[in-house]
């Protein structure tokens, strides 16, 4: 059998028998090597880029690699058959998506400002930041030869007396039990005890000694299609002990949630990718974010996850093939009673595992989450929550009512099906400017380093830049020439935004037709979700009085672009506000706060879910909004044209 060897630019060579004429992308998958493949293999992205090294392959040249690259070894793992041994290089930009765990700075005024100002207005809204989790100090009589009561019961009967619950009535988990006997000789006799009541009793989680500094910490992740973003959080204090994101693992088995579903009904699919999020993205982020901390994970006592439909059941491990076929249904909205240890995650063993409840098979917790921090729930004014991913999510209505709906946006806001896209680490370009006359690019990149490719806010303003500046046509077809318009043999084009010898990296940072035209219909499924929901409705946009922008796709969106290209509707700008990652805001909210988590679930029960492949006439929105800025000029009165 021939042996194939991956080698990379940091990190131990991998080496893996393969059968003749397998494709090199699943030889890549059971060696559990990283490969970004969005479109699942079926050689359309461009992105699972290696090189071949020595020995052959059987790949034929494609319009995503030149002859000269070819030439140079250049490779598309899923288009690349096996024929004998061989050696593949797989460069750092194949797999950022899974690498460059990426830790905040827990100082900047701006992520301190999102959780203070949740704070407060969920407060003024009457919903309280408390739980149900609290250290219980305890000072036991030591044993003697007269006191022979066994650590446990001597235990019980301390935590009864100090907190007036019923010996018969607490119980010691076992994971407390576990370790008793060496804390309680360790520290003299004086502990504090981890609890929360259990019915009308009481549950012991944990115990520490009595001088412990370790906190009591709680774990808030967003589980997207395409990133994690998790916050380690002090729940005594609410103070965010750690903030960190990276790529979740399953991107390797498709982009989309279709494709991951797909993947799932394979003969060990549903292991393969709850493996891929836990044993590779979660795991990594949580090590990373304890180690930062200073604690152990096994002093995590509760997790909450927000997440959409299907990335919750991948999550679980759960069958979710039926969520992408008529009539679309879920195996659950509202999951209770789990634990962390259920998929694998070693926290405390009593750790809750609280999955924000899902609304519909493309509308999930992270969606409910999300509605919780954009408060339009609490407003009488008619408001529209758009949060962009892989899929887009809409929430429209008032204090009165609420509708939800989801499209697929397809990856391209995070980066993906995009030639040089990114997701929004260091290196991405996240805003950027064009000189009408010389084409010259200006760019704000993550990290202020050079630009190594763009991230989603960086393709709206590049997008609305080439368009306003008469560089790009409403098809999305480049109409001027000059030094920094690439044509190839097929006369399509491309503009760079940064030369390789100028930047070092590997290749050009471009954006061309393909690219464009992918943005262009995600940014025409939202628009197209907006319009579909709000004429289920009886309404059209002149009823918006507010817009309220979430996800993680840059440090902002200039909402002017997002009008201009044709995403947003054409409302005064100062009605837009970005919020961020609100699913991650929810989630953090959902932990701190008993009165938050049962406002989510009251949500979840009271929002209406419209399904747009059921809606008349939502093919043709969708249709004449794949054009810069809309075929009906007479929605975008503002857009100027360049």
């Amino acid at each position: 059998m021939p042996n194939i060897t991956f080698t990379f630019e940091t990190g131990t060579p991998v080496s893996i028998s393969a059968t003749v004429g397998e494709k090199l992308l699943d030889v890549a998958r059971k060696a559990n090597v990283a490969i970004d493949a969005p479109c699942s293999g079926n050689g359309v992205c461009g992105k699972c880029r290696v090189r071949l090294v020595s020995g052959t392959l059987d790949a034929p040249i494609n319009r995503h690699i030149s002859q000269a690259e070819y030439d140079a070894g250049w490779r598309l793992a899923c288009l690349a058959s096996v024929t004998g041994d061989a050696e593949i290089e797989v460069p750092d930009i194949a797999s950022a998506y899974r690498s460059r765990m990426k830790m905040a700075d827990l100082s900047s005024p701006e992520e301190i400002a999102i959780f203070e100002d949740l704070k407060r207005q969920l407060e003024d809204a009457g919903i309280a930041f408390s739980h149900d989790l609290r250290f219980l100090p305890l000072e036991l009589e030591e044993p003697t030869l007269d006191d022979t009561m066994p650590d446990n019961e001597r235990l019980l009967r301390a935590a009864a007396a100090a907190s007036g619950v019923p010996e018969e009535k607490i119980r010691l988990s076992f994971a407390a039990l576990r370790e008793l006997s060496a804390v309680l000789r360790e520290s003299n006799f004086r502990v504090k005890c981890v609890v929360s009541p259990e019915g009308d009793g009481l549950l012991i989680r944990d115990v520490l000694p009595a001088d412990s500094s370790a906190p009591l910490a709680g774990f808030a992740l967003d589980l997207g299609t395409t990133s994690l973003a998790g916050v380690l959080v002090d729940l005594e204090s609410g103070k965010i002990l750690a903030k960190a994101s990276g790529g979740n693992g399953q991107i390797r088995y498709g982009a989309d949630v279709i494709n991951r579903i797909i993947e799932s009904t394979r003969d060990g699919g549903r292991r393969r990718l709850q493996e891929a999020v836990v044993a590779e993205s979660i795991r990594p982020m949580l090590k990373t974010m304890c180690r930062s901390a200073g604690i152990s994970h096994r002093k995590i006592y509760r997790m909450v996850l927000a997440g959409n439909t299907t990335m919750n059941h991948l999550l679980l491990g759960l069958h979710a093939d039926p969520i992408r076929m008529e009539p679309f249904i879920p195996s659950f909205f509202r999951a209770e009673g789990l634990f962390a240890r259920d998929i694998g995650l070693k926290l405390n063993g009593e750790a809750e595992l609280i999955v924000a409840p899902n609304i519909g098979s493309y509308v999930g917790g992270d969606i409910t989450a999300g509605a919780l921090v954009s408060m339009i729930w609490n407003d009488p004014a008619m408001s529209l929550f758009i949060d962009l991913g892989t899929n887009g999510e809409l929430v429209f209505g008032n204090s009165d009512f609420l509708m939800s709906c989801a499209c697929s946006a397809g990856p391209a806001f995070e980066g993906g099906d995009i030639s040089c896209g990114m997701r929004a680490t260091d290196g991405a370009v996240e805003a950027c400017t064009i000189d009408k006359d010389t084409m010259t690019p200006t760019m704000a990149v993550v990290g202020g380093g050079a630009p190594a490719g763009i991230c989603g806010s960086g393709i709206i303003d590049i997008i609305a830049e080439l368009f306003r500046c008469g560089i790009i046509n409403g098809k999305g077809k480049f109409v001027r020439e000059g030094e920094r318009i690439l044509r190839d043999e097929n006369g399509m084009g491309a503009y760079v935004l940064a030369w390789q010898k100028d930047t070092g990296g590997a290749k050009d940072v471009v954006i061309n037709e393909v690219d464009i035209d992918n943005f262009i219909r995600a940014k025409g499924a939202i628009f197209s979700a907006t319009q579909t929901m709000l004429r289920s409705l009886g309404f059209d946009t002149s009823v918006i009085e507010r817009v309220y922008v979430a996800g993680g796709i840059g440090s902002g969106i200039n909402m002017k672009n997002a009008v201009t290209i044709g995403m947003f509707p054409d409302i005064p700008l100062e009605n837009f506000h970005y919020i961020g990652n609100s699913s991650q805001t929810g989630a953090y909210a959902m932990l701190l706060s008993t009165q938050a988590r049962e406002k989510v679930f009251e949500l979840s029960r009271s929002m209406t879910y419209l399904e747009l492949s059921n809606e008349p006439g939502y093919m043709d929105e969708f249709v004449a909004a794949c054009f810069l800025p809309h075929t009906d000029a007479g929605l975008f009165p503002s857009v100027e044209i360049g």
